[in-house]
């Protein structure tokens, strides 16, 4: 139990470190990047959390289609994510706070993955 709890405080100030970066990164953005920016981010994450057969390492919200930001919402109705070396199709809707340095809500669908041929004409890479 002590080796846990050990383990827990040890990644605490790490999670805290890479949030913080990334908060200072972020405002370097002008705010619709910055947004973008911060929902892939979350879109990577929470895959990544809720499906462990994926490790996204990359996320595009406009690969299929444009992104449609309204007001604090950025809806991604054509991305895609890759992980292993293999790109897959992405939808999210992330709601960010005024300055789109927090999310606020976010839902997601992943779909198929995408075949290696229609990589380019997407703008994806290996």
């Amino acid at each position: 139990m002590l080796a846990i709890a050990l383990l827990i405080l040890l990644a605490a100030p790490t999670a805290a470190f890479a949030d913080a970066k990334l908060e200072r990164t972020l405002k370097l953005l002008m705010p619709t990047d910055r947004m973008a920016q911060l929902c892939d981010a979350t879109a990577m994450t929470r895959i990544r959390k809720d499906m462990a057969k994926f490790r996204p390492d990359r996320a595009v919200a406009n690969a299929t289609a444009d992104v449609v930001i309204a007001g604090n919402t950025l809806e991604a109705k054509g991305g895609a994510f890759r992980s292993h070396g293999q790109w897959y199709v992405l939808s999210y809707t992330c709601e960010t706070n005024d300055d789109h340095l927090k999310v606020l809500s976010f839902t997601y669908h992943v779909g198929d993955q995408i075949p290696q041929e229609k990589w380019a004409g997407y703008g994806l890479w290996q």
